[in-house]
């Protein structure tokens, strides 16, 4: 499978070198970013309100030392689509001061049993794009 040669594609082919299927729905973590607490509080909010398909996280992110909304949404992650949903909550998040942070995929998704050794226990470990500071 080829990739365009920017950050997205990028990190799709760092997941297919890591063995993952992309041709399957992966649990994606899309990262929006917020310096007000109460920005991101009716962020969150109003998100939930819509009926998102996904679960909402929000935390205080020390390392940028903002607020943090985790869009969890369970996709294939295929580029357009992975483009596609960046750009919507990007603009989603600058309606609240707010701007997307990139996104990522934890290492170990459900069914990826040939992925787990005894020797492996980095569960919180993202692949994440290059703007992504997690």
């Amino acid at each position: 499978m080829q990739f365009p040669d920017d950050d997205n594609g990028q990190m799709l082919k760092a997941m297919q070198d890591a063995g993952i299927d992309l041709t399957k729905s992966l649990d994606v973590d899309f990262f929006l970013v917020f310096e007000d607490q109460r920005d991101a509080e009716s962020a969150l909010e109003d998100m939930a309100g819509k009926d998102t398909d996904g679960e909402l996280e929000l935390n205080f992110n020390e390392e940028l030392e903002k607020w943090e909304l985790i869009v969890c949404i369970n996709m294939v992650p295929d580029y357009e689509a992975l483009v596609a949903k960046e750009v919507e909550l990007n603009s989603f998040a600058a309606q609240f001061d707010g701007q997307s942070d990139g996104w990522g995929v934890m290492q170990h998704q459900e069914g990826d049993d040939e992925f787990m050794d005894d020797d492996d226990h980095d569960h919180d470990h993202h692949e994440c794009s290059a703007h992504c500071n997690h």
